[in-house]
């Protein structure tokens, strides 16, 4: 068997004046093709982003999830990673959420001091309700609010913990319009 460079500097192996044919011409292609291609496609696959929500209800969908059982305190400075904002809002893992079925008084810009005393009495409520043990949050509705808070509702044991804030006079059920808390 001879050795001959092609034009390309490459190296052919020549058997009487013609290319040598071995194992290795003739698998060509068809392994890269049978095995290399949905490989690749099946990479390329697991890269694909899934909306977070669809991720959620697709992957781990509530009734199988253990909840989340994480210490919550109030939120303070900028940075907010799990902690609760006020009676109705709060920071999981980074993501802000607005809990769909209630409404609270505000704290941050109260319209009197009853809607104060009232909205301090709920956020701490509400820390307590999730410090209580694990509990999910379930979409019921659109994914978020014009505000870009998700929209969620918190709840353990088949129970929601924003129907226990207004059980205790803390919070109202969200109609889709803010009460005025000072009238």
């Amino acid at each position: 068997m001879l050795r001959h460079r092609g034009a390309m500097g490459n190296v052919h192996f020549m058997r009487n004046g013609k290319p040598a044919r071995g194992k290795r011409s003739r698998q060509g292609w068809f392994p890269f093709v049978l095995v290399g291609l949905p490989l690749a496609a099946f990479c390329a696959v697991l890269t694909i982003p899934l909306e977070d929500s669809i991720a959620t209800e697709i992957l781990v969908p509530a009734s199988l999830s253990p909840g989340i059982d994480a210490q919550f305190a109030r939120c303070s400075g900028r940075v907010r990673y799990t902690c609760v904002v006020d009676g109705d809002t709060l920071w999981v893992e980074g993501t802000k959420i607005r809990l769909a079925d209630i409404n609270t008084p505000e704290i941050s810009k109260p319209g009197c001091a009853f809607e104060s005393e009232l909205g301090e009495r709920a956020t701490a409520r509400l820390v307590t309700l999730l410090n209580s043990g694990p509990f999910v949050l379930e979409r019921d509705g659109p994914d978020e609010d014009r505000y870009g808070r998700k929209l969620r509702i918190a709840v353990r044991n088949g129970k929601s913990l924003g129907d226990t804030l207004v059980a205790e006079g803390l919070a109202e059920e969200w109609t889709g319009r803010r009460r005025n808390w000072c009238a």
